[in-house]
C-alpha cells in the first residue's frame, strides 16, 4: 500500500498547503510592492501638470490617466479628506430605493467588512456616500478621509477613485494605490460597481475598500455580485446579466440562454470562462496569452473568437481591453464571491468540481489552481465536518480532507464509514 502513514497524511497535507499558500501570497505582496512603487512614479510624473505629457514609457491606464486631467483642475492632489455635503443624509438614505435590498444584505455585507477586513459603502447618483460600514480599524482608517456618510466622492470633489471613475463610466472600476489622484489615498485599494434601477438608471455605486497590501481579485468579484443581488431585489428577484445567460464551468461545462442549452465550440467556453472570472479584463496581449499560452497563433484568431462569442450569447464584450460589460451569471465566480465573504457552506455548495476539467488552457489551468487551494483552504479551516464530507466526495484523492473529516465526525457518527473508506482509497491511489 503505497501513501503516508494514516497518523502523517494530513498534517504533511496540511503543511504543504500553507507552505504553498505562504508562497503564493509571498509572491503577490512582492507583485503588489512593485505596482505601487511604479504607480508612484507615475503620479508624481502626470498629477503636478494639468496635462498629460506627450510621452510617457510608462503611462496609466487609459481611463485613470483621462480622470486625473479631468479632476486635477478641480481638486488639489494634498487633499487630505472628502468634503462633506450640507443637508440631512441620514433622511436622504432613509428614503433611499437602495436602503431596503442593503439592509438584506446586511449579514453579508458585515461579514466582509468586519471578517476581511474591508469597508463597504453606498452613494446616490451624485457620488455623496448615504451609507457605510466596516470593522473598528478600517472605519478609524475611513474617517480620517471622509470616506463616510456625507463624503463626497465624485471627481470634482475627490478626483480619481474608484467611486468616482464608476459614476463617470457607467462601469465597475477599480483603483490601487497611486492611481488615486488624492496623495492621502495612495494607501488604498477600492472596487467599485454602479447599481442600477430597473429603467437602468444608476441610482449610486456599491464600493468595497481597504489598504493597498490586501488587493485581490476576489474583492472585485464580491462587488459585483453583491450589486446583482441588490439589482435583483430592486427588480422583484431577476439578476441583471447578460441576456439571461448562465455559465457553468466547475465540475463540468454547460451554458444557457433563458434557460435553453447554448453549445458553443470548447475554445469559446474557456474565454467565456476567463473573461467571467476576471472583471477587470485582459488585454489583447494578456487574453491572447492566457487562451493560446505560447503557441503561434495571430491576433485574428482571437479577435473572430471574441465576435463570435458576443453573438453566441447576445452579450457586450468592450474591445481595447476585452470585458464584459454586463456581468454573466458563474457558478465559478459566485464561489469565489463566497469564498471573499467566509461563506465556506455556499462555497463548498457551489463547488462541484475542478474548473473545465481536462482543459490544459493556460489561463483556465491556473485559475482551477487558484480556485482549488481556495476552498480547499476553506474547509480545512472550518471546524464543519459537513464541509469535508461534501468537499470529499468531488476530491476522492485529497488525503488531508479526509482525514480532517474524521478528526470532527464524533465517534458514533455513522458517516465515518463514508470518511474512513475515502481516505483508504485515496491511500491505496
Amino acid at each position: 500500500m503505497c501513501g503516508p502513514a494514516p497518523g502523517t497524511a494530513g498534517t504533511h497535507g496540511a503543511d504543504r498547503a500553507a507552505t504553498g499558500e505562504m508562497r503564493m501570497r509571498s509572491g503577490q505582496d512582492s507583485a503588489l510592492l512593485r505596482r505601487r512603487a511604479a504607480l508612484e512614479r507615475q503620479w508624481a510624473r502626470w498629477v503636478p501638470v494639468r496635462e498629460a505629457p506627450e510621452t510617457d514609457a510608462a503611462q496609466p491606464r487609459a481611463d485613470v490617466a483621462q480622470s486625473w486631467v479631468r479632476s486635477r483642475a478641480f481638486v488639489d492632489p494634498a487633499t487630505d479628506c472628502a468634503p462633506a455635503v450640507a443637508g440631512d443624509v441620514a433622511s436622504k438614505w432613509a428614503d433611499s430605493p437602495l436602503r431596503a435590498p442593503i439592509a438584506e444584505l446586511s449579514d453579508q455585507l458585515h461579514s466582509i467588512t468586519h471578517d476581511a477586513g474591508f469597508v463597504a459603502a453606498v452613494t446616490d447618483e451624485a457620488g455623496t456616500i448615504l451609507w457605510s460600514d466596516g470593522g473598528q480599524v478600517m472605519r478609524r482608517r475611513a474617517e480620517r478621509v471622509g470616506f463616510t456618510p456625507g463624503g463626497r466622492w465624485d471627481e470634482n470633489h475627490m478626483g480619481t477613485n474608484a467611486l468616482s471613475l464608476a459614476l463617470h463610466t457607467g462601469r465597475p472600476s477599480s483603483v490601487f494605490s497611486a492611481e488615486h489622484l488624492v496623495e492621502a489615498l495612495h494607501g488604498w485599494v477600492c472596487y467599485c460597481a454602479p447599481i442600477r434601477a430597473a429603467d437602468g438608471r444608476q441610482l449610486g455605486v456599491l464600493d468595497l475598500s481597504t489598504t493597498w497590501d490586501r488587493s485581490h481579485p476576489l474583492a472585485m468579484s464580491t462587488v459585483l455580485s453583491l450589486t446583482a443581488a441588490v439589482e435583483a431585489k430592486l427588480q422583484g428577484g431577476v439578476a441583471n446579466t447578460a441576456a439571461g445567460v448562465r455559465l457553468e464551468c466547475l465540475g463540468a461545462a454547460a451554458l444557457t440562454r433563458g434557460g435553453r442549452p447554448l453549445r458553443l465550440r470548447r475554445r469559446l467556453l474557456e474565454i467565456l470562462t476567463l473573461l467571467a472570472l476576471e472583471p477587470d479584463g485582459y488585454t489583447p496581449e494578456r487574453l491572447q496569452l492566457a487562451v493560446y499560452g505560447d503557441r503561434p497563433t495571430g491576433s485574428s484568431t482571437l479577435k473572430a473568437d471574441v465576435s463570435h462569442l458576443r453573438r453566441a450569447t447576445g452579450g457586450d464584450i468592450s474591445n481595447r481591453v476585452y470585458r464584459l460589460t454586463t456581468p454573466v451569471s458563474c457558478d465559478a465566480t459566485e464561489m469565489l464571491a463566497a469564498l471573499a465573504a467566509g461563506d465556506t457552506a455556499t462555497a463548498v455548495r457551489l463547488y462541484r468540481g475542478p474548473l473545465l476539467p481536462g482543459s490544459q488552457t493556460p489561463g483556465i489551468v491556473e485559475w482551477r489552481e487558484h480556485l482549488e487551494v481556495g476552498i480547499r483552504t476553506a474547509v480545512l479551516s472550518a471546524g464543519e465536518a459537513e464541509y469535508a464530507l461534501d468537499y470529499g466526495a468531488k476530491a476522492p484523492g485529497d488525503i488531508a480532507i479526509h482525514e480532517h473529516a474524521l478528526r470532527l465526525l464524533p465517534v458514533r457518527d455513522a458517516r465515518r464509514a463514508v470518511a474512513a473508506a475515502r481516505l483508504h482509497s485515496a491511500l491505496r491511489s
